[in-house]
């Protein structure tokens, strides 16, 4: 495994969801010390688990050791507050797509955290000059946007605000290089490079539901088959969270002022709904029986 940016030896991650623990997974695995927050501790005893279960299959895989596991597990601890950050050289914000949120995270991260730590979003979409702004170091934020799932996936999207510092850029370049990952540099405009491109493709395959041209089934099975994509777009939006895909197409549609980023009517009314994909059970499928059933 790799080893930790000499500068950078401990790292808090704010927000302990499906990205949050993947997060703090890889930055453990390749020997940094993590501290991972969130507000209640069933969340952070859930996310553990996940950090286990996904450390035992890299186990099986023989992509690590028995010994690898039990160091990463060790190197994580979990608090519900911000206290434990005081001596942390970079912090990965990892809280849920809205800007209020995030603002208001790094505002109570302020009065703890090192002046020279490097402030980090993984916003999949919100502007990293907005969010840096609010800070009192623009120049050490960046956006440090991971895939999904973090453990698997090798790309990471480096996103400059427009104050961010050459030192700090070149300091995240050798971060993500020392988990073992690649980096990709976007400029600071709505959903960067990824989303900017997947997002859009996974409204429209909603808008061919929603217009009667294919069912469920068959889109995802015209672009498994016809394009050559491991997963169907509404397949993949039920991975990533309807509601995540709201929120980008909204940033989009906001940020571009291009009616070609208009939210599909159908997606909001699943968000309504509630039916957010995997993580609420139904979606463009419906997770609760053994096999997932499309529900259109």
């Amino acid at each position: 495994m790799s080893s930790p940016v000499p500068q950078i030896q401990k790292v808090g991650v704010v927000g302990a969801g499906q990205m949050g623990n993947g997060i703090a997974h890889v930055f453990a695995l390749h020997g940094y010390d993590v501290v991972m927050s969130d507000l209640e501790q069933p969340k952070l005893d859930a996310a553990m688990e996940t950090i286990r279960g996904n450390l035992g299959r890299q186990i099986r895989k023989e992509m690590i050791t028995e010994a690898e596991s039990e160091a990463t597990l060790a190197r994580i601890l979990c608090v519900t507050d911000l206290d434990a950050f005081g001596d942390a050289g970079l912090v990965v914000e990892a809280a849920a797509e809205r800007e209020d949120l995030k603002k208001s995270i790094f505002s109570n991260l302020l009065p703890i955290v090192p002046e020279k730590a490097i402030l980090t979003s993984n916003t999949s979409s919100i502007s990293i000059t907005r969010l840096a702004s609010s800070t009192d170091r623009p120049e050490k934020f960046m956006g440090l946007h991971f895939m999904n799932p973090v453990p698997v996936m090798r790309l990471v999207e480096l996103i400059r605000g427009i104050a961010t510092d050459e030192e700090t850029y070149a300091t995240m370049k050798n971060v993500v290089k020392s988990l073992g990952k690649e980096a990709a540099s976007a400029e600071d405009f709505p959903a960067f490079i990824v989303n900017r491109v997947l997002v859009p493709m996974i409204n429209e395959a909603v808008y061919t539901l929603y217009e009667g041209v294919g069912t469920v089934k068959s889109i995802d099975k015209a672009m498994k088959l016809g394009a050559n994509h491991p997963m169907g777009p509404l397949e993949l939006a039920d991975f990533i969270g309807l509601d995540t895909c709201l929120a980008i197409m909204n940033v989009l549609h906001d940020g571009l002022a291009d009616t070609k980023y208009r939210p599909c009517p159908l997606l909001v009314k699943y968000v309504e709904a509630g039916w957010l994909g995997r993580k609420a059970g139904r979606g463009f499928y419906d997770y609760r029986g053994d096999q997932p059933v499309p529900t259109r």
